[in-house]
This record gives structure tokens, C-alpha cells and sequence, in this order.
């Protein structure tokens, strides 16, 4: 793979706090899940499956399954609606439709060294990972203290919603290392331009 690809591990981020919120991430800054085998990344990646885990059975219905729950997911955590909207109920009814399929059943096994390991019990269905991930969305949005912890970030132009999990709930950015960085570079510019 060629280096910058959005399959490259350090370009699928994990830092949202919740799989649902990382899934919703794959958009920014650019579409991150372009293709099956940078989908197939960010389902290792996330811990939906074990690393090692063989995904070649996974077809291009996967990418819209996937995209459809992270749109839907998406309407979810980014509006609160009272009334609630015909869209909103849709994307609700639609969450919970793919949160009935059960998720990829574990199993435990001796590792290399002998120690247990976790593994699936045959390859996953795309319904089981969508159900795990739509799970995950309803336990986030019906769990007042989480839902209470969600923010955005106050990055510039950075739509990425995240779990603040900080010591006093003061956490501003989805990254600090990449829109908190950004945030010091730009101060740091403001700053020098005006000592001129």
C-alpha cells in the first residue's frame, strides 16, 4: 500500500471513546472508507474483530451498509430534535433495524504462547458487524451520562463528535495531537505576526 492512503493505520483515527463515534469520523477530513480494503482496515482497527481475522469475503454491499449506518448514526448524535423530525424518526428506526442483528460471536482459544485469545467463531457476516456498531449507537444515545459527554470538536472546520472523558470535562479537541496542534500552530502564527 502507498503511503497516505486512508488505509494506513495512522489514518483511520480511534479516538472518539465509541466505535459508533469512529465510524462517523470516517468522513472527515476526506472519505475514509473509499474502499473495501480500507474498510476492512478500519473493521480490524476498531475491534469489531480480532486482528488476523479474514474479511475477503466482504463485498461492495459492505461499503454501503457501513456508509448508510454512519449517515444514519450521524442524524443521531448531531441533532436532538424536540419535536422530532421525519428524518430523525427514520434514521432512529433505521439505527435500531440494524441493531437486531446479533453481533459476531466470540470464542476463546490458546494463543501461541498458550495464553487465551480471543477469535471468531467463523468469518462475520456484514448484518453482525452493522449490529455491533448500531448497538453501540443505541447504548451511547440512551445512556444519559455518555450522551452527556459527547462534544464537538473546536477544531476549525472539524466535524468530529467524541466522548469527553477528561478530568473535569474540559477537553476541547477530537485529537490534540492533530486539531489541538493545529490550534497551538495557528496561535503560535497569530502571535508572531503581531510581534512584527
Amino acid at each position: 500500500m502507498a503511503l497516505g492512503t486512508a488505509t494506513d493505520p495512522y489514518e483511520l483515527r480511534f479516538d472518539t471513546g465509541r466505535s459508533s463515534l469512529d465510524l462517523i469520523a470516517t468522513t472527515h477530513p476526506v472519505e475514509r472508507l473509499g474502499s473495501l480494503d480500507a474498510l476492512r482496515a478500519w473493521i480490524t482497527g476498531s475491534g469489531l474483530v480480532p486482528p488476523g481475522t479474514p474479511l475477503t469475503h466482504a463485498d461492495p454491499t459492505w461499503l454501503t451498509g457501513f456508509r448508510e449506518l454512519r449517515a444514519e448514526t450521524a442524524r443521531l448524535v448531531r441533532t436532538r430534535p424536540v419535536p422530532p423530525t421525519p428524518a430523525y424518526d427514520l434514521a432512529l428506526a433505521r439505527v435500531n433495524e440494524f441493531a437486531l442483528a446479533a453481533p459476531p460471536a466470540p470464542r476463546a482459544v490458546p494463543g501461541a504462547d498458550g495464553a487465551l485469545v480471543r477469535e471468531l467463531t467463523g468469518p462475520p457476516p456484514c448484518a453482525a458487524l452493522l449490529g455491533a456498531l448500531a448497538r453501540d449507537a443505541v447504548e451511547l444515545l440512551t445512556d444519559p451520562v455518555a450522551r452527556a459527554s459527547l462534544r464537538q470538536c473546536a477544531g476549525d472546520n472539524c466535524p468530529i463528535v467524541y466522548v469527553d472523558t477528561s478530568r473535569g470535562r474540559r477537553r476541547r479537541w477530537c485529537s490534540s495531537e492533530i486539531c489541538g496542534n493545529r490550534e497551538r500552530v495557528a496561535r503560535h502564527r497569530r502571535r508572531a505576526a503581531l510581534a512584527r
